[in-house]
């Protein structure tokens, strides 16, 4: 049998409740899948806990920790000190995920803001990745990471990269990395996957954020981690690469963007 090209699944939300009681078949499907590391996100502080217990028992899998932008109104606003204790934890790797979210919350634009600043500040003092989400904030988020970069650099991944053109560039020319989900599978997102191919191959990661978005041939199912290898099958088309290249490609990106997870062990 065949052994699949060594995958790293960038994004995923292994605490959420489509995974209850199912984690550990998810994460040996998504190792038999080819899918050797995935990064866990909390999206809000009070779950932390669990989240860092679910990577502290699977050896392939790692954390991130934040407060998604959606849910800064009914959380605490989390401060610098509240992110940056998290880095005593050996599977703790990244800052996030944070950003700002036009689309559902845009009433919250403020608070969301204010968020961001902070986990920008945690990356910076840490040199931990940011994990930034962008919907329907295009231009504020190019003025704020822009601002942010001058002011002090850090490092950072646009994860399930689904805006435009423009915030690609900016994202790229201030050194960030782009995230593929399974958006970039679907019939109709022929501009997004003429984004990608725009950007350095040595900026791109792939992730699912399963359990959402789950690529074809799943659309509409829940997603999970072992079906990284789809997207990453149209990012080698994309790219106009075998699959074995386009996944080596790819793992590296992540190795450089994640060093904690990559020293690990």
């Amino acid at each position: 049998m065949t052994t699949p090209p060594a995958l790293v699944d960038s994004h995923c939300h292994l605490d959420f409740p489509d995974f209850n009681g199912k984690v550990d078949d998810v994460v040996a499907r998504a190792v038999a899948a080819g899918v050797t590391r995935m990064v866990t996100i909390c999206t809000r502080l009070a779950t932390e806990p669990a989240v860092r217990a679910i990577a502290q028992a699977h050896a392939p899998v790692f954390y991130a920790a934040g407060t998604h932008p959606m849910h800064v109104s009914e959380n605490p606003v989390v401060t610098v000190e509240d992110l940056t204790a998290l880095t005593k934890y050996p599977k703790f790797v990244g800052i996030g995920e944070t950003g700002l979210d036009y689309h559902y919350t845009s009433e919250t634009k403020a608070v969301q803001k204010q968020s961001l600043a902070i986990h920008i500040e945690a990356a910076r003092q840490t040199s931990l990745p940011l994990i930034i989400h962008a919907r329907a904030a295009d231009d504020d988020m190019a003025d704020i990471l822009m601002a942010e970069h001058r002011a002090g650099a850090f490092k950072c991944v646009m994860h399930c990269f689904s805006s435009g053109a423009d915030l690609a560039k900016t994202a790229l020319d201030l050194g960030f990395y782009l995230s593929m989900s399974g958006i970039a599978t679907f019939k109709k997102s022929t501009e997004l996957r003429e984004i990608f191919a725009a950007a350095p191959l040595d900026r791109i990661l792939v992730e699912t954020d399963s359990p959402y978005l789950a690529p074809m041939p799943h659309r509409g199912k829940r997603n999970e981690p072992a079906y990284t290898a789809h997207t990453a099958a149209v990012g080698a088309q994309i790219f106009d690469l075998p699959m074995a290249d386009f996944a080596a490609a790819t793992t590296a990106n992540f190795d450089r963007l994640f060093p904690r997870a990559a020293a690990h062990g």
